[in-house]
């Protein structure tokens, strides 16, 4: 099986390798392909077939269900692992937004208010919440970004401290829960509730405030089957979710991920077990099978290649 782990495509402008995407960057706008490779730990521990074509697909389609909300970066999708965006300067914020309190992290909404806080700046929670539980309408938590650690921060922060000005935070605070309302509404179409998300925005050369990166991929939010969840949480239990980190834990369990300079190597039944995972949840999201390449365009990076021909740089 073909898996596409990098590219170094000579002629499509300067390159940087992010953790799933390699970028490539022109005068007037970026090319966006979404790779095979898996992260955790701050480092690559797998590459799982076909998940950079899921997400970019998804992508793709989120953008399509969401332009009329508000604009997006896309210019086209010339290849299904790749998208080409008009050039943005992304603003400095990370829009997340929450259906629901769940979490086990330090930063999580049932985390926080196990600890007893109630009051999260511009929303507060009742007292008797239950982990799990839906909200009675979508809260914005946005944190900072930061290549070392992504910081919470309340809207009245983000004003004080000047991150993003104050008309556009007012934009993109009500056009991210516009966002989510319609993730929500679309994804219960396909037998899933879309728990969280977070979103990311940047400004063009025109000032105009477009959504950019990824739209409601598994990676970028958090789903749950719809179906079993009332029967789960009456049970006690925790609902069914789209479920990455079993691949995780087995790292954890076999070796130091942190500190071991060499990896083993992922179980194959584990990854061929992930890889169905994400093609499950893409049909389920948009409601049309996958399609996996074709013996003529199996060999990813030559496809891309061709695909991209009338990209080249000048």
């Amino acid at each position: 099986m073909n898996i596409l782990k990098e590219t170094n495509f000579k002629n499509l402008g300067e390159k940087k390798t992010g953790k799933v995407r390699d970028i490539y960057t022109q005068k007037d706008k970026v090319i966006l392909v979404s790779t095979d490779r898996h992260s955790s730990f701050d480092r690559i521990i797998a590459h799982i077939p076909y998940k950079g074509q899921v997400l970019n697909q998804i992508s793709a389609f989120w953008f399509e269900k969401t332009k009329d909300i508000i604009p997006n970066h896309v210019l086209a999708v010339p290849d299904p692992n790749v998208v080409v965006a008009k050039k943005c300067t992304p603003l400095p914020v990370e829009m997340v937004v929450r259906g629901y309190i769940t979490g086990v992290t330090d930063t999580s909404l049932w985390t926080l208010y196990q600890k007893g806080q109630r009051d999260f700046g511009n929303f507060v929670l009742p007292e008797g919440m239950h982990k799990n539980q839906k909200l009675d309408k979508p809260v914005l938590t946005p944190t900072t970004k930061s290549d070392e650690h992504d910081r919470p921060v309340t809207p009245q922060e983000i004003l004080d401290e000047k991150i993003v000005p104050e008309e556009v935070w007012d934009t993109i605070a009500v056009k991210a829960i516009e966002l989510f309302s319609r993730g929500q509404e679309v994804a219960l179409d396909g037998g899933l509730i879309l728990v969280d998300t977070k979103y990311e925005f940047g400004i063009d050369e025109d000032g105009a405030v477009l959504l950019i990166d990824e739209v409601h991929t598994p990676d970028s939010s958090r789903y749950w089957q719809a179906t079993t969840y009332q029967d789960r949480i009456a049970q006690g239990l925790e609902p069914e979710n789209f479920d990455k980190e079993f691949l995780r834990l087995w790292f954890k369990e076999n070796c130091d991920p942190y500190s071991d300079p060499v990896l083993p190597e992922a179980p194959k039944e584990m990854v061929t077990e992930l890889s169905r995972r994400y093609r499950q949840i893409y049909e389920q999201i948009t409601g049309t099978p996958f399609r996996t390449p074709t013996p003529e365009d199996s060999d990813i990076v030559a496809r891309i290649e061709g695909s991209l021909a009338s990209y080249h740089a000048a």
